[in-house]
This record gives C-alpha cells, sequence and structure tokens, in this order.
C-alpha cells in the first residue's frame, strides 16, 4: 500500500466505517457509467475494480484495475452538479463502502490532514496518468502491451521459481483493452514473448519470465512503484 494511499484511506476509514454499511456486489456489476450524475465516492474493501470508457462502436479501454484498500474518486471535486468520465465495473467480487458525495467534500473542507492527504493522493494520480500517456504515445501497440505488463508485474506481481506471477486472471481481450488494440494483436504479441520465452501464459495468468527484456524494450525508467502501477 502506498503512503499517501494509506493516509488518504485510514482518514476516511476511520470517519466512516461505523456510519455506512458495507456494501457486497458480484464480479460484473456496474457501479456507475459515464456521464452519471456523481452521488457518491467509493471505498474498495476487498476485490478488484475496472474503470474505463466504451468508445461510440462500442469498443472498450480499461483505464485501470483498482484493488482492495483503494479508493474510488473519479470525478472533479466541488462541481456543482459532477458527472463520472469513466464506468466503473466489478473485476471480482467485492466488498465496499459508498459514502454520499456531500459528506464525503463536507470532510475534506473540514478536515487540513485529510485535505493534505488527498492532495497527495490527487498529484500521485496524475503523474502515473501521464507516465500511462507517455509509454502508449511513444512505444506504439508494442510497447503499450509491454508497459502494461510491467505495471501488472508492480500492482500484482508475486515472485515464484518461475518468474513473476500476475495474480489477476485476464483474458486476450482484456490485455486488448488496456492498449486500445485487438485481441489478435496482442495474441500475436503474446505468442512471440512465449516463443522467446520471455513470458508463460496459463489459465488467464501471466507469468513474466524476463522481465527486463521488457524494460528495455520500452527503455523503462524503474519509477517507483506508486507511480509505475496499473492502478
Amino acid at each position: 500500500m502506498k503512503e499517501s494511499t494509506v493516509s488518504l484511506y485510514s482518514l476516511l476509514i476511520q470517519e466512516f466505517i461505523d456510519k455506512e454499511t458495507i456494501q457486497k456486489y458480484k464480479a460484473g456489476t456496474i457501479l456507475f457509467n459515464e456521464r452519471d450524475s456523481v452521488d457518491y465516492i467509493f471505498i474498495l474493501l476487498r476485490g478488484s475494480v475496472a474503470l474505463g470508457r466504451v468508445h461510440m462502436k462500442g469498443k472498450e479501454f480499461i483505464l485501470k484495475i483498482l484493488s482492495g484498500e483503494e479508493l474510488i474518486i473519479e470525478y472533479q471535486l466541488f462541481k456543482p452538479q459532477a458527472k463520472y468520465h469513466f464506468y466503473a465495473k466489478t473485476f471480482t467480487d467485492c466488498e465496499m463502502l459508498m459514502i454520499k458525495r456531500a459528506d464525503f467534500e463536507e470532510f475534506v473542507h473540514s478536515n487540513q490532514n485529510l485535505l493534505n492527504a488527498l492532495s497527495s493522493w490527487l498529484s500521485t494520480r496524475y503523474l502515473k496518468a501521464q507516465m500511462k500517456c507517455q509509454d502508449l504515445m511513444m512505444n506504439g501497440k508494442k510497447g503499450g502491451l509491454y508497459s502494461i505488463l510491467i505495471r501488472l508485474c508492480n500492482s500484482y506481481g508475486v515472485m515464484t521459481d518461475e518468474g513473476i506471477l500476475i495474480d489477476l486472471p485476464l483474458t486476450h481481450q482484456e490485455l486488448a483493452n488496456f492498449t486500445y488494440g485487438t485481441r489478435e494483436v496482442i495474441q500475436r504479441m503474446l505468442k512471440e514473448l512465449r516463443e522467446k520465452d520471455i513470458i508463460s501464459y496459463n489459465q488467464q495468468r501471466l507469468i513474466i519470465k524476463n522481465i527486463n527484456y521488457l524494460k528495455e524494450s520500452v527503455d523503462c525508467q524503474n519509477c517507483p512503484f506508486e507511480i509505475c502501477g496499473i492502478n
């Protein structure tokens, strides 16, 4: 858990855990859609949530995946009649607290520690978004996939004898949605990586056997995990 997220997360938990009921959601549940009015923020206690957009032709782009002990605050703060710019859908079964937007914003205004923690959290989110844009623009589809694999290792990686296991089941289509590519192109690039023994792929789980190959291919700057993650 990143320091800034812990501070903000902890302050919100302390304030609201006894005031709100823990909600449970099955995988695949839509929490909100693009252009919905913002009524709540969400404190993710357990499970994973995908955020993204759907193009008017139906093509999906996954912006990020948030996992347990995370916050879903996806709107312009303190703006009257704010609307969501992305959708949020549970990736796995989840438990979370829903806090009314008005209660959250009032708490921010009344608590300097929370305001400081929120500023730190937002600045980290901004840097993450900038780095993702850089990777996709400078490295093309192949580099974009390599960058996503590195970020997945940082967020969900578990060291094993074979390499770094990405402990999150992902289909080829879901990987394609991270780069706004096609499933066929992703399948071809993953096949190339398997043939070079850079990765293995079994039952929707990836093992990265040679992460240095991926990093060298995209001129990785070895940013800290709090910047280089999929969340």
